[in-house]
């Protein structure tokens, strides 16, 4: 018997900063963390559409835009600078109230990041533009505002999608644990109940093919177990007295009655659980390098901006309106575009090809250091398999038979059985003949 060699692992995603709910550990109360982000994903997509919708029209009664394709003239029509404001007020207080929020957010923790530097920008080109249409000489920035948020709201969507995808893993993580468990009653009958209200030192009873319920020890029966989805290793565990279960895995042809040891966050389908949502919160050294860049960029901003009006004001001796347009523009024109949308798009895609190729990532920073890795070892082969087996060689010691008939009478037989093992040698030859009073002993085989 072999196992047929190809490059296959555990599907997972790595997102960022959310934290999800354990359904394994709750029993399966649902996966609050993958509506939290469902519900976010949905937030920012009606965001940005709506933003993106009115921008249209804001792009059309923009002064600058209307100058430039040569349409002055044309679109011109009383109070339309009024109209400009109210739209663009829309987009301000909707498509840019996430960046507000996370400005008071990241000032809380006194950690300025990309959410300061785009709150600062976009709240001065509104609040100047604003006080321009309402009396102040000036320009306005409302096209640049609308753009701004447009690409940023964009950005976020983009990085929320990626995240929405390590939730999706970490519910497909959950699934493993059955809802029910056969609970071994005092007088020996067996009960089914919820798995939440199973407790440690009650027994279980673990029917052939069914999955193991909990983590815990067998008091009774022989059975081997597929525990491939957990460990990688698709050879069948062959279970006594004595030996241990873990919650999720498969049960084979036997039947186990085990004593339950471990619950809840203790189990080890729990404890997997948790290191994915660390790797989900764990932040990679391009993010922290991007935060970083936008800390300074902040500070830069604000600083330049002060210099400007300074220099324009009480050296050049510019009047206070003009003096106040050159800093809000070196203001708006220093929030990097580009680095809003660079950051997502890198989580996104890393995110995509990691679990396109099974991936399973317990830290972004040592998945980021990957690129310099020129020799990989492997400690057992069962990582590097389908988890499907199969026949290699057929070997006869007699004469009088072919290895075409001992393969045909092997297949017949294991044609009738639910061991891996078993499937592998059945599914090795076409339409094997049936054969009757088959009988499969646990811990012995057909």
């Amino acid at each position: 018997m072999a196992q047929t060699e190809h490059h296959e692992g555990h599907e997972m995603h790595q997102g960022h900063g959310m934290k999800h709910g354990d359904k394994a550990s709750k029993g399966h109360e649902g996966h609050e963390g993958g509506d939290h982000h469902a519900h976010m994903v949905a937030d920012f997509r009606r965001r940005f559409w709506v933003s993106l919708g009115i921008t249209v029209p804001i792009l059309a009664l923009s002064p600058m835009i209307q100058a430039f394709l040569g349409l002055r003239e044309a679109v011109r029509f009383p109070g339309d600078t009024y109209v400009l404001w109210a739209l663009s007020s829309i987009v301000f207080f909707y498509g840019g109230w996430p960046f507000l929020k996370g400005l008071f957010d990241e000032l809380g923790k006194k950690q300025p990041g990309m959410m300061t530097l785009i709150a600062i920008a976009v709240t001065t080109a509104y609040v100047y533009s604003s006080v321009v249409v309402f009396g102040l000489s000036g320009k306005v920035f409302f096209w640049e505002l609308a753009t701004l948020i447009d690409i940023m709201l964009l950005g976020h969507w983009i990085e929320m999608r990626s995240v929405m995808g390590a939730s999706r893993a970490l519910e497909e993580l959950a699934e493993l644990m059955p809802s029910d468990a056969h609970k071994v009653m005092p007088d020996g009958s067996t009960n089914n109940v919820p798995i939440e209200e199973i407790v440690q030192g009650d027994k279980v009873l673990i029917k052939p093919g069914e999955k193991v319920p909990v983590d815990g020890e067998v008091v009774e029966g022989e059975s081997s177990v597929n525990e491939a989805m957990l460990t990688g290793e698709s050879k069948p565990v062959e279970k006594a007295v004595g030996s241990r279960l873990i919650g999720g895995s498969i049960n084979g042809e036997g039947s186990l009655t085990a004593e339950v040891q471990k619950t809840g966050k203790d189990s080890y389908l729990s404890q997997m659980i948790d290191l994915v949502e660390e790797a989900q919160q764990s932040k990679s050294r391009s993010q922290d390098l991007a935060n970083r860049a936008a800390l300074w960029l902040t500070i830069i901003a604000l600083s330049c901006g002060a210099i400007t009006l300074i220099v324009w004001l009480g050296i050049i001796h510019k009047d206070f309106a003009f003096s106040l347009e050159r800093m809000v523009t070196v203001m708006v024109i220093t929030c990097p575009h580009a680095l809003g949308l660079a950051v997502p798009l890198v989580v996104a895609v890393s995110t995509a090809l990691s679990a396109k190729n099974g991936l399973l990532i317990r830290d972004r920073a040592s998945f980021e250091r990957g690129r310099n890795i020129q020799v990989i070892i492997f400690d057992k082969t069962g990582t590097l398999t389908k988890g499907e087996f199969g026949v290699t060689d057929t070997v006869t010691f007699s004469g009088d038979t072919s290895e075409k008939e001992v393969l045909k009478y092997a297949a017949s037989v294991e044609a009738n059985s639910e061991h891996s093992i078993a499937k592998g040698i059945a599914a090795s030859f076409e339409k094997p003949p049936r054969v009757e009073e088959f009988k499969s002993i646990p811990g012995k085989g057909a």
